[in-house]
């Protein structure tokens, strides 16, 4: 039985006294990430929770979220990471139609998780620092994991296209497992590596390929709980990292950090790139100013979520994402499914064992967006003559602000909850740090007077902080097609593209 809980009791014994995880001056080592996952496993047991369960977990980058992570997978449980940024209303959400038995909240957001959890019927066990490994040690540890196949599911990871609600992508022990390996080799990862954990571990991105590649390598990755430049610049020097993985604005704001040349990065020696198309110019720029090789990849959470990389022993190519992983194939297709002559425009589509088990429970979403095999990205793209891939256009409405994703829809829907408020339609803006900000046009009802300020104000109160929009206009109407569909293509936002 090979699952993910197995990065953690599997390992060589010369690993114990290595450490796992460090955040500032404390540390995880390999061994003590054993007991403390062990001891986990009773306490989720004392809480009720069985293999198959579902079980929240709504952390910042802290060494309780892998303790936590694994010690739900060592349990047989299924993890449903969330953003501690949420709030109420969409913690309540993604709590219900997972049927989260417990959830796991950070003791800074407990406010907002409580009435979400009371809602959804979840316990809520708060998480902080202070006494953590106290309430571990109270439990007897349970060494022997539970009995789980390869193919179950491990992780719901929650994910949306451009319209409906988010979805939980249902990620298996084998997807996991694989993506990270395919990580460890593509990094070229090994026990003396140390990689940034800047990235958030409840997203697909840094939990696989930081995580859980450090993990199976017995590398070392050094958390930094919120992504600032100067304290990136910082860590990097302090711990000597050696692997950095970071999405454009990081390696962006990294790049045009002041004082940066005062920080010794010679340990650096590689760069990941994913969640964003990194531009060639901002490539280019870090590889000449930190010394290292800037690889980038393609990927999204249903494929694990690597799909496709520029693989260190090939030729790279600045704007390209490469080639399909080991053990996946990319395709690009017309809207028939048909492959598209080399060279032309078509939709990637994914086979192989990075793409998802499905999406929980909607069967009729996940034979709509899989087929015979095929994952449909969405995502419009080419292949050269050399097989390498290159992006052309994310998918048409999806929002990608600093790395996070953001789905207009969703923002809409909260602005059509204004009383004063008729139409609204949630689109991206270039933007030259975040790389797009989210912008709203909204049409008020007649004799209504909401202004920008009291709509912005309005989302913000009830969606993360990366979604509200920081930018709203709003005007008389709003261009629509022949049947009353808004036509957001024929929205002209020039002024704004600076916001």
């Amino acid at each position: 039985m090979t699952t993910l809980a197995t990065l953690v009791t599997d390992r060589p014994a010369h690993w114990d006294e290595r450490p796992a995880f460090r955040l500032g001056d404390e540390t995880v080592t390999y061994a003590e990430l054993d007991r403390a996952t062990a001891r986990a496993v009773a306490w989720l047991h004392s809480l009720g929770v069985r293999p198959g369960d579902r079980v929240a977990l709504m952390l910042p980058n802290v060494t309780q979220f892998p303790v936590l992570y694994h010690g739900i997978l060592r349990a047989g449980g299924i993890v449903v990471p969330m953003n501690p940024l949420l709030k109420e209303r969409e913690i309540a959400y993604y709590l219900e139609d997972a049927g989260a038995r417990v959830l796991f909240g950070w003791h800074e957001v407990t406010g907002q998780a409580q009435a979400a959890a009371d809602r959804a019927r979840t316990r809520l066990i708060p998480v902080e620092p202070a006494g953590f490994t106290e309430r571990l040690a109270a439990f007897e540890p349970v060494t022997a994991p539970a009995e789980r196949a390869a193919s179950d599911t491990a992780v719901i990871l929650y994910t949306s296209g451009t319209t409906g609600r988010p979805k939980g992508a249902e990620l298996t022990h084998a997807n996991l497992m694989h993506n990270a390996e395919v990580s460890v080799d593509l990094f070229r990862l090994a026990e003396d590596d140390v990689a940034f954990g800047g990235l958030p571990l409840f997203h697909t991105f840094g939990q696989t390929c930081g995580m859980n590649a450090a993990l199976a390598a017995g590398a070392t990755l050094t958390l930094l709980p919120r992504f600032e430049p100067g304290a990136a610049l910082d860590l990097l020097e302090r711990d000597r990292v050696t692997v950095m993985i970071g999405v454009p604005t990081m390696y962006t704001a990294l790049l045009n950090r002041p004082g940066r040349t005062d920080h010794d990065l010679r340990a650096l020696r590689v760069a990941v790139s994913g969640g964003a198309s990194l531009p060639v110019e901002v490539l280019r720029g870090f590889e000449a100013a930190f010394d290292c090789v800037v690889l980038e990849g393609y990927g999204l959470t249903e494929t694990s979520p690597v799909a496709a990389f520029n693989h260190p022993d090939r030729t790279r190519k600045a704007g390209s994402i490469g080639t399909a992983i080991a053990g996946a194939e990319i395709r690009v297709v017309d809207e028939y499914l048909a492959d598209v002559p080399e060279g032309q425009v078509g939709e990637f589509v994914v086979r192989g064992r990075n793409v998802m088990k499905g999406y929980w429970n909607r069967p009729e979403a996940t034979a709509e967006a899989v087929v015979d095999g095929w994952f449909r990205t969405g995502d419009l793209g080419r292949r050269d003559a050399d097989g390498d891939h290159h992006i052309v256009d994310r998918k048409k409405d999806l929002i990608i602000r600093g790395g996070y994703n953001v789905y207009p829809r969703e923002i809409e829907e909260v602005l059509y909850e204004h009383p004063d408020v008729a139409e609204a339609a949630v689109v991206g803006v270039p933007h030259p740090l975040h790389g797009e900000e989210v912008a709203a046009v909204v049409a008020l009802k007649p004799g209504a007077s909401a202004g920008p300020d009291a709509l912005r104000a309005y989302v913000e109160e009830r969606v993360a902080a990366y979604k509200y929009p920081r930018v709203v206009r709003v005007v008389d109407a709003l261009p629509k097609g022949p049947t009353g569909k808004i036509l957001k293509r024929e929205i002209r936002l020039p002024e704004l593209s600076q916001a």
